[in-house]
């Protein structure tokens, strides 16, 4: 699952540390969801939607065929 989250927080001038607090998560978490390396929850992605005040599917780039799901 991609997401924007790197460009949100650019744009916002938002450092990670200060979006990991704010969605109460380590700055790690944020790195990981940033590289792809992690896929939030459900409700890590409505925190991280919320604080950008955005909808999920704005945040968070959503491919069925990548997660093999038909």
């Amino acid at each position: 699952m991609e997401n924007k989250i790197h460009e949100l927080r650019k744009q916002n001038k938002v450092t990670q540390s200060e979006l990991a607090e704010a969605v109460d998560v380590t700055r790690q978490t944020i790195i990981s969801l940033e590289n792809g390396r992690y896929n939030a929850s459900l409700i890590l992605a409505h925190k991280i939607a919320q604080f950008f005040d955005l909808t999920i599917e704005e945040v968070f780039e959503f491919n069925l065929e990548e997660e093999n799901i038909r």
